[in-house]
């Protein structure tokens, strides 16, 4: 498996996140302005795209991680971690205090296995509810 991180969300993330976020899971508003000043990570088995996610900030020192996102086939061979630990080592680089994260509900345990702490701020991102997470370095 290879790990590149891109300035600019590229065609193969952006298959990804459609076939994850829009067909599997049914969002409607997958993609915004942030996807333009956002690092993307990018997974590949040869060819092959399998995993992504993005990283922005809109201070300099709390950088949000999101949309992190692996191919259904994919699934168990711990690519969300890779995505996440790319994610974090990039912030790291950038001179992030601290990370944050909107999660899913149903997925808080694996951030929570990455070292996230759950807040009391919950939202519903379209019909979905999500809880905000962080992790200081």
């Amino acid at each position: 498996m290879e790990v590149k991180i891109f300035k600019e969300l590229t065609t193969e993330a952006k298959m990804i996140r459609t076939k994850v976020f829009m067909e599997e899971q049914g969002f409607q508003q997958e993609f915004d302005d942030v996807d333009d000043r956002a690092y993307h990570v990018l997974i590949q088995d040869g060819e092959r795209p399998v995993a992504t996610g993005r990283l922005f900030t809109e201070d300099g020192e709390t950088y949000l991680i999101g949309r992190v996102a692996v191919l259904s086939a994919y699934r168990g061979q711990h690519l969300g971690e890779h995505v996440v630990t790319a994610l974090e080592q990039q912030a790291k680089a950038c001179g992030a205090k601290c990370i944050t994260l909107s999660a899913q509900c149903r997925a808080a345990g694996f951030y929570e296995k990455l070292g996230y702490t759950k807040t009391e701020e919950y939202h519903m991102d379209e019909f979905c509810p999500h809880v905000t997470m962080r992790k200081a370095f």
